[in-house]
């Protein structure tokens, strides 16, 4: 079973239908024991980090997600909250990729909203996909490019598009509105 985690955060449905529509059976849970007993588990979200890692502390759910064994993707929002610190509402997040979440400079159109390409560099989401696709954004924060850095968009300077570390991955795009492309990346994930 897919254990989607609802955590006071927008898109969750979005994410429910595309993984349905793959052929996979999930469930949206806020449930320790749920997520524990997942084959996988995705955390997507439209939101802010901060009422957002508030939600998931009341829960408990702060101690369990970093103890995951099983293949997590985040997902926009998500991926933010795998990190350790968002600058949105200076939030403590969970810490699984050491990285800063920062807000994007304001150069040029702030929130990135719509189609750009993304570079992939490693990682077993991308497989069949070509070196560079276009991918479907919204987001205002982003990381740096470090060693975790799966995939790279150049959106006013270029920024990680997807994080990867042992079993947790991470896309700042959102694959579940990524038509072909984002239902690819998904179902890689789904097999893995």
């Amino acid at each position: 079973m897919i254990a989607i985690l609802k955590y006071n955060a927008g898109n969750v449905s979005s994410v429910s239908n595309a993984v349905s529509k793959l052929g996979y059976d999930c469930r949206i849970t806020d449930s320790a024991d749920e997520l524990s007993d997942s084959s996988k588990i995705i955390i997507p979200g439209v939101g802010g980090a901060d009422s957002a890692m508030k939600w998931i502390r009341e829960k408990g759910l702060d101690k369990v997600i970093p103890k995951l064994t099983q293949p997590v993707l985040g997902i926009c929002l998500g991926l933010q909250l795998l990190c350790s610190y968002s600058e949105e509402g200076d939030t403590e997040c969970l810490g699984i990729f050491d990285q800063i979440v920062r807000k994007l400079p304001p150069l040029d159109k702030v929130p990135h909203m719509g189609w750009n390409d993304f570079k992939w560099v490693s990682g077993n989401l991308f497989k069949g996909l070509s070196a560079s696709s276009d991918v479907y954004y919204v987001h205002s924060y982003c990381t740096e490019i470090s060693i975790y850095t799966s995939a790279v968009c150049d959106y006013i300077s270029p920024f990680s598009a997807a994080l990867q570390k042992d079993n947790f991955y991470a896309t700042q795009f959102h694959p579940e509105k990524s038509a072909e492309i984002g239902a690819r990346i998904l179902k890689n994930f789904l097999e893995l």
